[in-house]
């Protein structure tokens, strides 16, 4: 059975937003960063060389696949901030609507620059999921 390539390090998530070349992307990094250690309550960790993730749960697909992962995170990549929300889109369609300027993938909401998204809403959308994986944990 296919193992996850991306897993937690020892890597220092506050050294690796230092190291991002373009300074926009750096000081939202280090913005989307406190948010999320804020809503979580959790430290950062780095997962593989470029995610900062937070909180942790483990997934059991219907094959019998069994994962760990976070509940939110980020990378501060070329292009975009990559936010990673667990959650899935569906069930914050009503946020998203409301965000400002993104994109979104399979499981990925790309952001160009902050100030191009109302960041109340997009606390939301951070709290949405924390709360979201507290309630399925029970």
């Amino acid at each position: 059975m296919a193992k996850n390539k991306t897993k937690p390090t020892s890597g220092d998530a506050h050294a690796f937003i230092a190291n991002v070349e373009n300074k926009q992307r750096r000081e939202d990094a280090k913005v989307v960063l406190e948010l999320m250690q804020t809503v979580t309550g959790k430290e950062p960790v780095m997962w593989g060389e470029s995610i900062i993730g937070f909180g942790n749960y483990t997934y059991k697909y219907a094959s019998g696949r069994v994962g760990d992962w976070f509940i939110v995170g980020f990378s501060p990549r070329k292009q975009s901030l990559t936010i990673y929300l667990m959650y899935g889109f569906n069930k914050v369609q009503h946020l998203l609507d409301k965000l400002g300027k993104h994109k979104t993938g399979k499981g990925c909401l790309y952001i160009n620059k902050l100030k191009d998204v109302d960041m109340e809403v997009f606390r939301d959308l951070i709290t949405t999921t924390v709360h979201a994986h507290k309630n399925e944990e029970k």
